[in-house]
């Protein structure tokens, strides 16, 4: 406050001005009454008027709304006493507000109505003696209306506001299409809101607070629509607009209650933990009755999933569960719900806010892309239950084992069988294990659970066995044995080698690989001799051939080591053989599902061999043969692990169509099957494969996909991460900033070097300032692109920190810190020195230059800069010059000539450019002394000539600012000279462009004939 004594008018608008900027909330109030004060001490009546304005509009936007009526009636008694004390600004600014006071009058229960009423005759009375329009009047009667639920007269009233003629005192179109399409969405025309809402969401009209409110009031409407890309899009990009405004309390109700209808419950309870005095703010009773409405709505959400246990964010001194806050919410919403209707003589209002707090969802899951996790993963810590270990892979690129594997030890499972009949379960899981089911394993447990306490044979005892051994990793090889046994004492010694068999294989996934071959070589001796003899099917026989060539096939996918005893190439032509042995046991009976499976499996293992050969088309070929054998023997989802590897190895091969295909098939036979961590790497994978066809739409869908799964699976933080950088990306690129802003923020705290690798953090920042660049929030844009330059400058290539330092230049003058900028743009300088790229170097010494006027650095650095810039081209165009006489002396190709005619050619347009904004700088710093500017306008004009017609609009905008300036020196003719010239230049050239020049030109022309 110090600051402030005695400061003057031009200070105190100053102060206002600057405070305006600030953010909404107490803060900014308590400045603008500290403002008040001083403006009384200056004893002039206008101070007083613009320091109460000042405080009664940011009164108005923040949560001390109820504030706002004194001074507003303070102003108006200045006015009814003193009118000549007002500017035509402050008349038009009192007026203005008088719609604010009615609002206002609304938001507070404890007016009464005849107030109001009376309010509106005012306001009617007032407008019509400063000869505006009804239009602003009829607005605020409709509001009136429509808050008493009075619907002929809001309809009546609505009619006469939009067939009034706007003026000054109409509210701006945006908030005017607001509030007609909040009318028409809540008479159930969702589609006549949408469309009257159009061009504000489609940025013809904005202004502070729209889009914000429109964005918000669409949510519910696109829900019951059905319009859910739009919903999800409208969210990210609206909430990013409400959430630093704390005047927007009922704004951001509206994004909890979409998140409450549409699936997204843990994301709406981070939406109310950001803003915990939403719960208690009084200013504004509306937009508290409308947040703890939409509160009591998530917590009854919650309740009825079974979390009432749920700790929850709540108001402050206490803690809360879901179901304690889901009683506290609706009785607050309904005790104020009963003052307005208290005030207003009816029942409008509570009811409204019941059928708010009862409204079933919309929605059953509406996936975001941000980070969050869903009801059923909150656990009463809060924190996500089941989060399992990290991904092995950030990527989906690498093969994505999403479906049960073709093999005897991991099965999905699915149960659907008879429970009373235990001989009925038996021949079901019999059937479906017969068949490849994935449900033959719940089949077999179901089985397990009837069979306690009951005697069983011995072929029963090792089936079930076997099968329980199936779901149990490593914990199987015992149940693997013991079924071998019962197997044997049954008089089946075939399925008792396929037994033994399958728990070898489980030894060799766990790190006993070579004692695993070792073992089952014996089988295989054992399993064929009893073939030969006839004691065994060629099913069991398959079954033990398929577990020998799976484990050398982990071999040859780990690579033989010393310790083993059997060189690489010795593995690799075992497995082959092995598979191929294989192939030819199963083929003579493809009629069989069984061996069918077999035949399938060993055509992907020679497709896996091929590849591991660096065969990537004959790995490609065996792969797609194996993927349509298994679905032609009816078992799609054993061909979903080899379509997303084929993916993967058509990607390698830039076949995309390929790769495409191979990705949607992959996604189509995993169907149901699939658990939440394979369709997120399926739908990754397929992300990948559309954005590098540069399908961003198509592909940003799958990664959306991909982020929702991966959370479902527990690994939000890991592929989870990766999918939301990626989608982050693909919006990017569609041009969706805030959208694509949202998704990566989220992305960001997650993204880990040893994860996700260091170039993914620093691409996601360099999106990120993209976006804020785009969404004019350039100081933030800063950060993100210097702390990833940070992050690039120990990069053994520089030029990711060079284009970042000089892109957070850049983002740093836009946000009016010029000194932090002039540094950045000499590191950037600096970089750009180092690696040799001269263009960057002087782009950079050029913007060096603009921003030092407004450093301490001044017009004498700012020159230093510039002079700097035309330095370093014509050093660089001697070198070029140099190379050039060098090759032509050693008789280089006509390319290398031309690479060396193209860089000669950018250079000296960079000389041209760099003249005419060092002529600029001069002209706009010193335009008492314009001689130095114009010699760098002749100089540019010169140097553009020398590019012929391919710098023609350079040139002549460098003609006509030496024009200006000739005029500037009251030389008509020299100026009049410049313009013929430049209408001379376009005589039958057409374009925007011509017609700008020609029109500036015959201006020109204009003005010289008058001097």
């Amino acid at each position: 406050m110090s600051q402030a004594m005695g400061m003057d008018f031009d200070t105190l608008r100053q102060a206002m001005a600057d405070n305006q900027e600030q953010p909404e909330g107490p803060a900014r109030n308590t400045r603008a009454e500290q403002l008040l004060v001083e403006a009384e001490r200056l004893k002039i009546p206008l101070a007083v008027i613009e320091a109460l304005g000042h405080q009664l509009k940011v009164y108005n936007y923040s949560s001390e709304k109820d504030k706002m009526f004194v001074p507003f009636a303070r102003l108006l008694r200045m006015w009814d006493e003193r009118p000549e004390d007002f500017d035509e600004y402050e008349t038009h600014s009192l007026h203005w507000v008088f719609k604010w006071m009615s609002a206002g009058m609304l938001d507070q229960p404890h007016i009464p109505l005849a107030s109001i009423e009376k309010w509106l005759g005012e306001m009617e009375h007032r407008y019509r003696l400063a000869g505006h329009s009804e239009r602003a009047v009829r607005g605020a009667e409709f509001s009136v209306a429509a808050h008493l639920g009075d619907l002929g007269r809001a309809e009546r009233a609505y009619t006469a506001w939009l067939a009034a003629d706007r003026d000054t005192m109409a509210d701006c179109h945006a908030c005017e299409l607001h509030s007609q399409g909040w009318w028409r969405a809540e008479r159930g025309a969702d589609e006549e809101a949408l469309e009257l809402w159009r061009p504000v969401l489609e940025g013809e009209y904005t202004c502070a607070h729209e889009p914000h409110t429109v964005l918000a009031s669409s949510l519910v409407p696109l829900l019951r629509l059905g319009r859910l890309d739009e919903a999800r899009a409208h969210h990210l990009r609206g909430f990013r607009l409400v959430r630093p405004m704390e005047s927007m309390r009922a704004a951001y109700a509206d994004h909890v209650e979409f998140c409450a209808l549409s699936g997204n419950e843990a994301r709406a309870l981070e939406l109310l933990a950001e803003r915990p005095a939403y719960f208690t703010d009084s200013g504004d009773p509306r937009s508290k009755l409308d947040f703890m409405a939409v509160t009591a709505l998530l917590m009854d959400r919650l309740t009825g999933l079974g979390l009432g246990d749920q700790p929850v964010p709540g108001p402050a001194g206490r803690e809360w569960t879901a179901s304690g806050l889901a009683v506290h919410a609706r009785g607050q919403a309904l005790s104020l719900a009963a003052l307005f209707d208290a005030r207003n003589g009816t029942s409008y209002v509570s009811e409204r806010a019941r059928g708010r707090m009862d409204q079933r969802p919309l929605v059953e899951r509406l996936p975001l892309g941000v980070r969050s996790r869903s009801a059923r993963h909150l656990s009463p810590s809060g924190s996500a239950a089941g989060s399992g270990s990290a991904a092995a892979s950030a990527s989906a690129s690498a093969s994505a084992s999403a479906s049960a594997r073709s093999s005897a030890v991991v099965v999905e499972s699915d149960a659907g069988s008879d429970p009373f009949s235990l001989s009925a379960l038996l021949a079901e899981a019999r059937r479906l294990s017969a068949t490849r089911s994935p449900d033959a394993v719940e089949a077999w447990a179901a089985v397990s659970r009837a069979a306690e306490g009951q005697e069983l044979d011995v072929r029963d005892r090792a089936e079930i066995a076997d099968h329980a051994a199936m779901e149990r990793g490593p914990e199987g090889i015992g149940l693997f044995h013991e079924a071998a046994e019962l197997y044997a004492e049954a008089g089946d010694p075939g399925e008792a080698l396929a037994a033994r068999a399958r728990a070898a294989y489980v030894l060799a996934l766990t790190g006993g690989p070579e004692e695993a071959l070792a073992t089952v070589s014996k089988l295989y001796e054992g399993v064929l001799a009893l073939l030969a003899e006839g004691g065994t099917g060629v099913s069991q026989a398959a079954s033990v051939l398929v577990g020998r060539a799976r484990i050398l096939m982990q071999l040859v996918q780990e690579g033989a080591d010393a310790d083993s005893g059997i060189a690489g190439d010795e593995v690799v032509g075992a497995a082959e053989a092995a598979v191929r042995e294989l192939l030819a046991l199963a083929e003579p009976h493809l009629s069989d599902v069984r061996m069918a499976s077999r035949a399938a499996e060993a055509r992907a293992m020679l497709g896996e061999l091929a590849a591991h050969a660096g065969d990537a088309e004959s790995a490609a070929e065996l792969l797609g043969q194996a993927a349509q054998a298994f679905v032609a023997a009816g078992l799609p989802w054993f061909a979903v692990e080899y379509e997303s590897r084929l993916a993967g190895i058509a990607r390698h091969l830039g076949d995309a169509e390929g790769a495409e295909r191979a990705a949607r098939a992959a996604l189509e036979h995993g169907g149901p099957r699939l658990e939440p961590m394979g369709h997120a790497q399926l739908h990754l994978q397929l992300a990948e494969v559309l954005g590098a066809t540069g399908q961003f739409g198509p592909a940003s869908e799958h990664a959306l996909e991909a982020a929702h799964w991966a959370d479902e699976a527990g690994e939000g933080p890991t592929l989870g991460a990766w999918a939301r950088h990626q989608l982050g990306g693909f919006l990017l690129r569609q041009g969706r900033w805030a959208e694509a802003a949202e998704i990566l923020e989220s992305a960001l705290p997650d993204l880990t070097t040893e994860m996700h690798g260091d170039g993914a953090i620093v691409q996601t920042r360099w999106w990120l300032g993209d976006c804020l660049t785009e969404l004019g929030e350039h100081r933030s844009a800063a950060e993100h692109w210097l702390r990833a330059a940070d992050v690039a400058r120990h990069w053994p290539e520089q030029r990711d920190h060079a284009m970042l330092a000089h892109l957070a230049a850049e983002a740093l003058g836009h946000a009016e810190l010029p000194a932090q900028a002039e540094q950045a743009y000499a590191r950037a300088g600096d970089l750009w020195r180092d690696l040799g790229n001269v263009h960057g170097l002087i782009r950079s010494l050029r913007a060096r230059a603009w921003v030092a006027l407004r450093t301490d650095s001044g017009l004498d650095g700012a020159r230093e800069s510039m002079a700097a810039a035309v330095r370093e081209c014509e050093e660089g165009l001697r070198a070029v010059s140099t190379s050039v006489g060098a090759e032509a002396g050693e008789g280089s190709d006509a390319a290398e000539g031309s690479d060396a005619a193209e860089a000669r050619h950018r250079l000296v347009a960079e000389l041209g450019h760099t003249h005419r904004q060092f002529g600029d700088l001069v002209a706009r710093s010193v335009p008492d002394d314009v001689e130095e500017a114009l010699a760098h306008y002749t100089r540019a004009i010169s140097v553009f000539a020398s590019l012929g017609d391919d710098a023609l609009d350079a040139r002549t905008g460098a003609e006509l600012a030496a024009g200006w300036l000739e005029a500037d020196l009251l030389r008509p003719a020299a100026a009049a000279a410049r313009a013929r010239a430049v209408l001379s230049a376009y005589a039958g050239v057409d374009g925007e462009a011509a017609q700008a020049r020609r029109a500036e030109a015959e201006n020109m022309l204009g003005v010289t004939e008058k001097a």
